[in-house]
């Protein structure tokens, strides 16, 4: 039987909402200051095994990806508890868009990130003040798998920190995007980048989605990267932009496996939200 996986890395548990979350956030408080966002576990639970039927990773970036140029991407978050567990995207200066399986009760947010972790200067430490999954969110079919967060205080928007444009509309089979993220780099074992990752691959028709994961995919939900495997991302990649074209298209979600053959990477499809993102941002 298969086993799909939520491209997050929980510290020791797969649960997103994990009962230790508050321990975990007291320790990150009195750590925050002299650590920042960086990574202070490295040695983290995966959220799978596999033994067989695995790539080779002769390219191990994200999987099969490569370094993003330095603040190349400034809409670019990542999610921290004393350590970085999912990823995000700044969508206006004091939101940020993310996918529901990364909800914790508190968390910090990152923004001007690079090297996650060194201080390289201009980065803004931002504690989340609303943290609002979709009221819909099914944590076992991982449908409306979409977060939003509204930061403490607003964002100072420089040329490292900025905001990336909802979409227009939905993405078209074969467009190219870019999916980006401090994710493990590797199919099988761990291994975790000190600098932001990117992966240039396309959207999949929603025939090769469907075959993929028989009865698995719903209308809120697309796939991208590459049948053949090889390139995807992965645990801690979770929740983190998928841009097409200028435009956030969608949100890094779940797969069986990271790079796997006939198993692509599945995401939530950002243009069916955009009502529930203007209502929840109005009201709140």
């Amino acid at each position: 039987m298969e086993t799909t996986v939520q491209h997050n890395t929980p510290l020791v548990t797969t649960n997103a909402h994990q009962s230790d979350d508050s321990k975990a956030f007291d320790w990150f408080v009195w750590l925050q200051s002299s650590v920042r966002c960086k990574r202070t576990l490295k040695i983290l639970i995966p959220q799978f095994s596999l033994s067989a039927a695995l790539p080779t990773d002769d390219d191990d970036k994200i999987v099969g990806g490569y370094t993003c140029q330095k603040n190349s991407l400034p809409y670019q978050v990542s999610l921290n508890v004393g350590y970085h567990f999912c990823g995000g995207s700044l969508i206006s200066d004091q939101w940020v868009l993310s996918a529901a399986h990364c909800y914790k009760p508190r968390f910090q947010v990152c923004l001007g990130e690079h090297n996650i972790d060194v201080i390289e200067g201009d980065e803004q430490f931002i504690q989340a003040a609303k943290i609002i999954p979709h009221p819909n969110y099914n944590d076992s079919t991982a449908d409306n798998d979409i977060m939003l967060i509204k930061l403490n205080s607003p964002a100072t928007i420089s040329s490292r920190v900025s905001t990336i444009s909802l979409p227009r509309s939905c993405p078209t089979a074969g467009t190219q995007c870019l999916v980006s993220g401090w994710g493990n780099m590797l199919s099988f074992g761990i291994k975790y980048p000190s600098l932001l990752q990117c992966l240039d691959a396309p959207v999949l028709t929603d025939t090769a989605c469907h075959n993929s994961y028989p009865r698995k995919i719903t209308s809120n939900m697309f796939c991208l990267g590459f049948v053949e495997g090889g390139k995807d991302s992965c645990q801690g990649d979770s929740g983190g932009p998928l841009v097409c074209n200028g435009e956030l298209q969608g949100v890094v979600s779940w797969g069986f496996g990271c790079a796997l053959k006939g198993k692509p990477g599945v995401y939530t499809k950002v243009c069916n939200y955009l009502d529930w993102i203007q209502e929840t941002i109005a009201a709140n």
